[in-house]
């Protein structure tokens, strides 16, 4: 059945979604006791349930409608920008086990508290810093791709882009103030099924039926959609993505979370794997969409990240499409919570305690409440002035992965490395990252590159001369039969 407008089952469906999404906040609320219960779950949770909150948290709303936005618009691109992820994400799952244990023999809670005790306060800050402002522009990429879809109920229910950028910040401020990474756990298993069934299997056999089967998908294809092709522009994001997951804190934070080094390792390698398939999943969503609605998506709703759900408007029926949507919808807050989380962890524990050291447990836990109404405001701010999902995660994770990513594996792995060298690679990264920007990207190259190798340059040049007059402790949990 082929429509173009929602019906009253979809929106019903939609609302009992949102709503669903409170109450979980709600009554998980309980089992938040201590910060080690807000931050990190109370380092209770195994190998399935990381799976479908890695997963989810993964895919997000860039990975799902900015990504098949990128193929609608730029065909293979999407695929060459997401293999990066995919195989820094197995990279990571090899190393989560010893996040893990590092975090249970030393109590790190994250990666600035592993910077604190290996560099001091400083690198703590600087670090927190980073991912604070990395965090809140991730949490406006997911604000965007929620106000796109709300927004396309517009014509039902009369909510503009704005107003469904800030029912979106409503929703995710609920369950994370309220509930922690509980409540951000137990949304993202919920949500992760959701997304499975409704988007990853339902609008692609849906889209198959649509065109007339794979055959007829095949023949009409424009052959400039699947044209492998690489220039400075998609090696920066390459670049991005890579390094990145070498400091990606809402992944830190699941592995610190685990109940034990297996279930990290098992977790994260089981979640990526699943986020492996769904790429080709999002990719041919993207250019199926180009064969059914057409290639007006930009002049029609003001954003290729659209594409997603006008497909599944297009293409199912009534009932169905609101469960797609709602499906998108959870990807897309199972991720804005993560990052939120993050935030606030970064913003109370590591940051504001720094310079308050002896704030109590009840009032830290007060204060990230107050953190976690604020910052989504701030991200509602960016979300505001740029509309498109996938620009707003490249421009916040492009900073942060040329300047943390290195050292970050550097504060695990190297002896070697120094406050003095963590300090320079950080400022080395970060200085010629937005100096890339601002000179206008020359040759096209994206600011991840020239950051990350002077980060790479300074980090290591600046510790080799260095670690002998000073140096730093090396948080080896293997040393430690608590950490077996």
């Amino acid at each position: 059945m082929v429509h173009n407008q929602l019906h009253a089952i979809d929106l019903i469906i939609i609302a009992a979604y949102l709503i669903s999404m409170v109450l979980i906040g709600v009554v998980v609320v309980k089992k938040v006791q201590s910060m080690d219960d807000y931050y990190l779950g109370g380092r209770s949770f195994g190998p399935l349930v990381l799976m479908a909150t890695v997963c989810a948290t993964i895919i997000g709303g860039s990975g799902l409608m900015g990504r098949a936005g990128v193929a609608y618009s730029s065909g293979f691109k999407a695929i060459m920008t997401a293999l990066p992820y995919l195989l820094g994400m197995f990279i990571f799952s090899g190393f989560a086990g010893r996040i893990s244990a590092v975090g249970t023999t030393f109590h790190v809670t994250s990666i600035p508290d592993l910077f604190e005790q290996r560099f001091g306060k400083t690198t703590k800050v600087i670090l927190g810093c980073l991912i604070a402002f990395t965090m809140m522009g991730t949490v406006a990429s997911q604000v965007t791709a929620t106000a796109t879809i709300i927004n396309m109920l517009g014509n039902e229910i009369g909510i503009s882009y704005e107003m469904g950028a800030l029912i979106a910040c409503v929703v995710f401020i609920v369950y994370t103030a309220t509930s922690g990474l509980f409540g951000v756990v137990y949304t993202d298993v919920l949500q992760f099924y959701m997304l499975i069934v409704f988007v990853y299997i339902l609008i692609p056999v849906a889209a198959l039926f649509n065109v007339g089967g794979f055959a007829n998908f095949a023949a009409n294809l424009d052959p400039a959609l699947v044209e492998p092709h690489i220039d400075g522009s998609i090696l920066g994001d390459i670049i991005t993505y890579l390094v990145f997951t070498m400091a990606g804190a809402e992944m830190w934070q699941r592995a610190f979370a685990a109940k034990s080094r297996r279930a990290a390792k098992r977790g994260m390698f089981l979640g990526t794997a699943v986020y492996g398939v769904t790429i080709v999943l999002v990719y041919f969503m993207g250019v199926v969409g180009r064969q059914i609605l057409g290639g007006d998506i930009l002049a029609q709703y003001g954003s290729t990240d659209a594409v997603v759900p006008a497909l599944a408007i297009r293409i199912l029926p009534a009932g169905l499409t609101g469960l797609a949507l709602a499906g998108m919808l959870s990807v897309i807050m199972s991720t804005a919570d993560s990052y939120l989380i993050v935030s606030v962890q970064t913003c109370v524990h590591d940051i504001y305690k720094v310079f308050n050291p002896n704030i109590s447990e009840k009032k830290e836990l007060r204060l990230t409440r107050v953190f976690a109404v604020i910052l989504p405001l701030g991200a509602l701010v960016i979300a505001l002035y740029i509309k498109n999902a996938y620009s707003i995660l490249m421009f916040a994770w492009s900073f942060y992965a040329a300047a943390a990513g290195l050292p970050a594996f550097a504060a695990l792995y190297w002896k070697k490395a120094t406050k003095a060298g963590i300090i320079a690679g950080m400022v080395a990264g970060f200085t010629v990252c937005v100096g890339w920007k601002l000179a206008g990207v020359p040759f096209g190259l994206g600011p991840t590159v020239p950051g990350a190798i002077a980060c790479a340059a300074a980090l290591v040049g600046v510790s080799l001369a260095t670690y002998r007059k000073t140096p730093t402790p090396f948080l080896d949990p293997y040393q430690n039969a608590a950490g077996r």
